[in-house]
């Protein structure tokens, strides 16, 4: 039990929030409702400190992609046979162009020139390429934290198309008429340590209540307890879990869905992280730097509750052979693509949730983005994001 002092920021907090609510719109919607009017402009016009940085977002994008002249733009791999036991294979390392390169690129680093690549792609043909520097590792993946709302509507959105708002009816009758979930408008995505003795009863209920993760619960671990169970993380609500409750009910299609993710998220809490195999090796050709990386699963750890398909995504590390410094190979020659710049994409609900969560991204003003914005804070609490 903490003492409620503790808790008094976040009761400031929350009246500072409505008081702003009550100045910023109730005053600027007056005024831009009149603005209107003087305009000819008959209806009102509604000013928010939530709708109306969201709307901004929204127009902003529309016309970054209206206004959008696609480029063309050019890539340079060095193919670098080699061999070792098995058959013979293509190194492809990527060409990193030099700050000399600079004018011929754009914002992002992009090669517009077409003959700079041409000319550096006829240089290192049939050259040597001197190994400078050579990575092999192992790297660890923790398994993602239990759901917060805004966390659990951007995966909803994503996996079964559904709204904030159907999401947040679903929970809601998911907490208070079947009392399968914790307390759903929670911002937070950890847990209280005294919770994780409750673990048995909370994978139990899970075996239970979901069909389809009752065999992930046989391979949990019960006793692992991953970085979700932190008590100085905690604010007035902990991450959203599932109670120890069993039930015979049946769930709605939503219903189960929604469930399910909960469910999925706290049972990855229990597995090993996921390990992967990374290997780096840069080459010096002519005085260029060129890189090939690669990156693959070696244990899937908790991402076997994600599935096959998520899983076969990294490729590459069987083409970056372990090669010591110093080695020297041969560039057999370049290799040019052309690629054209692509405009931004229209928000969807999920992307449009994932960019409220982290508006100070879109604060353009360095000294207001350093002095009064957080770097992840919210555009407002889960419930007004509910949209």
């Amino acid at each position: 039990m903490r003492m409620n002092r503790e808790f008094v920021p976040l009761s400031v907090s929350a009246l500072a929030r409505s008081r702003a609510d009550w100045l910023y719109g109730m005053n600027m919607s007056r005024a831009y409702t009149l603005l209107g009017q003087k305009a000819g402009y008959q209806g009102v016009l509604s000013v928010g400190r939530v709708q109306t940085p969201v709307l901004g977002l929204v127009v902003r994008r529309d016309e970054e992609i209206e206004s959008f002249v696609p480029r063309d733009y050019f890539t340079l791999h060095a193919l670098i046979p080699y061999q070792d036991n098995g058959p013979a294979f293509d190194i492809r390392a990527k060409w990193r162009p030099s700050e000399a390169c600079k004018p011929w690129q754009d914002e992002e680093g992009r090669v517009l020139n077409r003959k700079l690549v041409e000319n550096v792609a006829q240089r290192i043909q049939g050259q040597p390429a001197r190994v400078v520097k050579s990575e092999h590792k192992s790297t660890k993946q923790n398994a993602p934290l239990p759901y917060s709302l805004s966390a659990l509507q951007i995966d909803a959105a994503k996996r079964y198309n559904m709204s904030a708002q159907q999401v947040l009816d679903v929970c809601q009758a998911l907490y208070e008429k079947h009392k399968l979930i914790t307390y759903p408008r929670s911002d937070n995505r950890y847990l209280p340590k005294d919770h994780f003795y409750q673990a048995n009863d909370v994978l139990a209920a899970i075996k239970n209540n979901s069909q389809e993760y009752s065999a992930a619960v046989d391979g949990a671990d019960s006793s692992r307890k991953s970085k979700a169970w932190n008590d100085s993380k905690v604010d007035a609500h902990h991450a959203i879990i599932p109670t120890p409750k069993k039930t015979s009910m049946v769930l709605s299609g939503f219903e189960e869905k929604v469930y399910g993710l909960i469910a999925r998220q706290y049972v990855m809490q229990f597995y090993p992280a996921a390990v992967y195999a990374e290997a780096m090796l840069e080459f010096d050709i002519q005085g260029g730097q060129f890189v090939a990386k690669g990156k693959r699963l070696q244990e899937p750890g908790w991402r076997v509750l994600l599935g096959s398909s998520a899983n076969d995504q990294e490729e590459g590390v069987d083409a970056v052979p372990p090669l010591e410094v110093g080695t020297v190979l041969t560039c057999r020659e370049g290799q040019i693509g052309e690629k054209k710049t692509e405009p931004p994409r229209h928000f969807t609900e999920a992307t449009l949730l994932q960019a409220m969560t982290g508006i100070s991204r879109f604060v353009e003003d360095k000294s207001l983005k350093k002095s009064c914005v957080i770097p992840t804070v919210s555009a407002q609490k889960p419930l007004a994001r509910a949209f």
